[in-house]
């Protein structure tokens, strides 16, 4: 895919179906309970009612896609392990062993491991993306090629597509790369003009010292390559990995498709910004789960105009924190399909005050 073709396609995009929000919002009203009593779960229904043009949504059907890729920059130190640990995860996602697959069995949801790039040969039972065998040390020059991040982004929306074509109805992101808390904060840092400091956390628990090398690293990374803000695409290709990239094309694969995509925590949260600075109108696939406690998170959540509907303090990533989230969709459902309205419980319906 050229930049050329992502434009083209993009165009695509179509506003949110306002008629469905409003039907959606009437079915709410007319139910016997307090208005708004339900608060977000009533709005997440009434947003996905809109993206996919339909007041009477099903999402019976779910998968969490987790993306998995290596990252250059660990040669810095900024991770306590080294890129082994994300074969060896992505090997255990395969065998079903890992958080989010036994989270995600109590959801009824299924896992679609991916490999969009990791060093050494193919995992067996992951699905194939592969760009490269992971990035280059962004500090040293470009984490990858304008063209490696749109093969990316690619292959995110050819993922979302082949999930709608197997009658998948919502979908959760996960992702897991070693280091990918250093390229998500460099990524949102240019993005969102603020200091890598303002956005930088611990990752899977950095000592102090760890933490001053992870800042470090991120400030030669934006020295050396100097990313334009105004330019997603070559910030992505700058500084970020394989899996933020297939991420951001999975948000841009939901509004094309009319899916609504579960945000996860920080990582996935850089990919849906990255989307929206791409297409705007992308937003409206975009559904926030949980406030992770990375530094950056709820910067980048309040940059989407987004809310999220748990605050657990979860930072594990893999999708967990999206899959946490799924039976709160269930529960949502339950009461939009299943309460009985202020007609049939013969109680006078309750009216807007102010």
């Amino acid at each position: 895919m050229t930049e050329q073709e992502l434009k083209n396609l993009l165009k695509a995009v179509t506003p949110a179906d306002e008629a469905a929000r409003a039907a959606a919002h009437a079915h709410w009203a007319s139910l016997a309970k307090p208005l708004g009593g339900l608060g977000r779960l009533e709005t997440m229904v009434e947003d996905a009612a809109a993206l996919m043009g339909n007041p009477a949504p099903d999402f019976t059907r779910r998968a969490v896609l987790v993306l998995c890729a290596d990252n250059g920059v660990v040669a810095q130190g900024v991770s306590q392990t080294d890129a082994t640990v994300t074969r060896a995860v992505l090997e255990n996602l395969t065998l079903r062993r890992t958080s989010v697959c036994r989270m995600a069995a109590a959801a009824h949801c299924a896992v679609v491991p991916v490999d969009m790039g990791i060093a050494g040969a193919p995992v067996p039972g992951a699905v194939d993306c592969r760009v490269a065998p992971g990035t280059a040390d962004f500090t040293h020059g470009p984490a990858m090629t304008r063209a490696e991040a749109l093969q990316a982004i690619a292959a995110g929306i050819a993922l979302v597509q082949a999930q709608k074509r197997s009658g998948v109805q919502l979908l959760a992101t996960g992702e897991m790369g070693i280091g990918n808390t250093t390229t998500s904060s460099a990524v949102a840092s240019v993005l969102l003009r603020r200091p890598p400091a303002a956005l930088t956390g611990r990752g899977a628990g950095l000592s102090d010292e760890g933490l001053q090398r992870k800042i470090a690293a991120i400030e030669r990374g934006i020295a050396v390559n100097s990313p334009d803000a105004a330019d997603p695409l070559g910030v992505l290709a700058a500084l970020g990995g394989f899996d933020i990239a297939g991420l951001c094309g999975v948000f841009l694969g939901g509004a094309l498709e009319s899916i609504p995509i579960v945000m996860d925590g920080f990582i996935s949260g850089v990919a849906a910004l990255c989307a929206v600075r791409l297409c705007p109108a992308a937003a409206k696939a975009v559904f926030a789960s949980h406030a992770s406690s990375e530094p950056g998170a709820q910067l980048v959540l309040e940059a989407l105009g987004k809310k999220a509907l748990i605050t657990a303090d979860l930072h594990l990533g893999e999708g967990t924190g999206a899959v946490a989230s799924l039976p709160l969709w269930d529960m949502a459902m339950a009461v939009y399909n299943g309460c009985y309205s202020f007609t049939e419980g013969g109680i006078a319906p309750y009216t807007p005050q102010c």
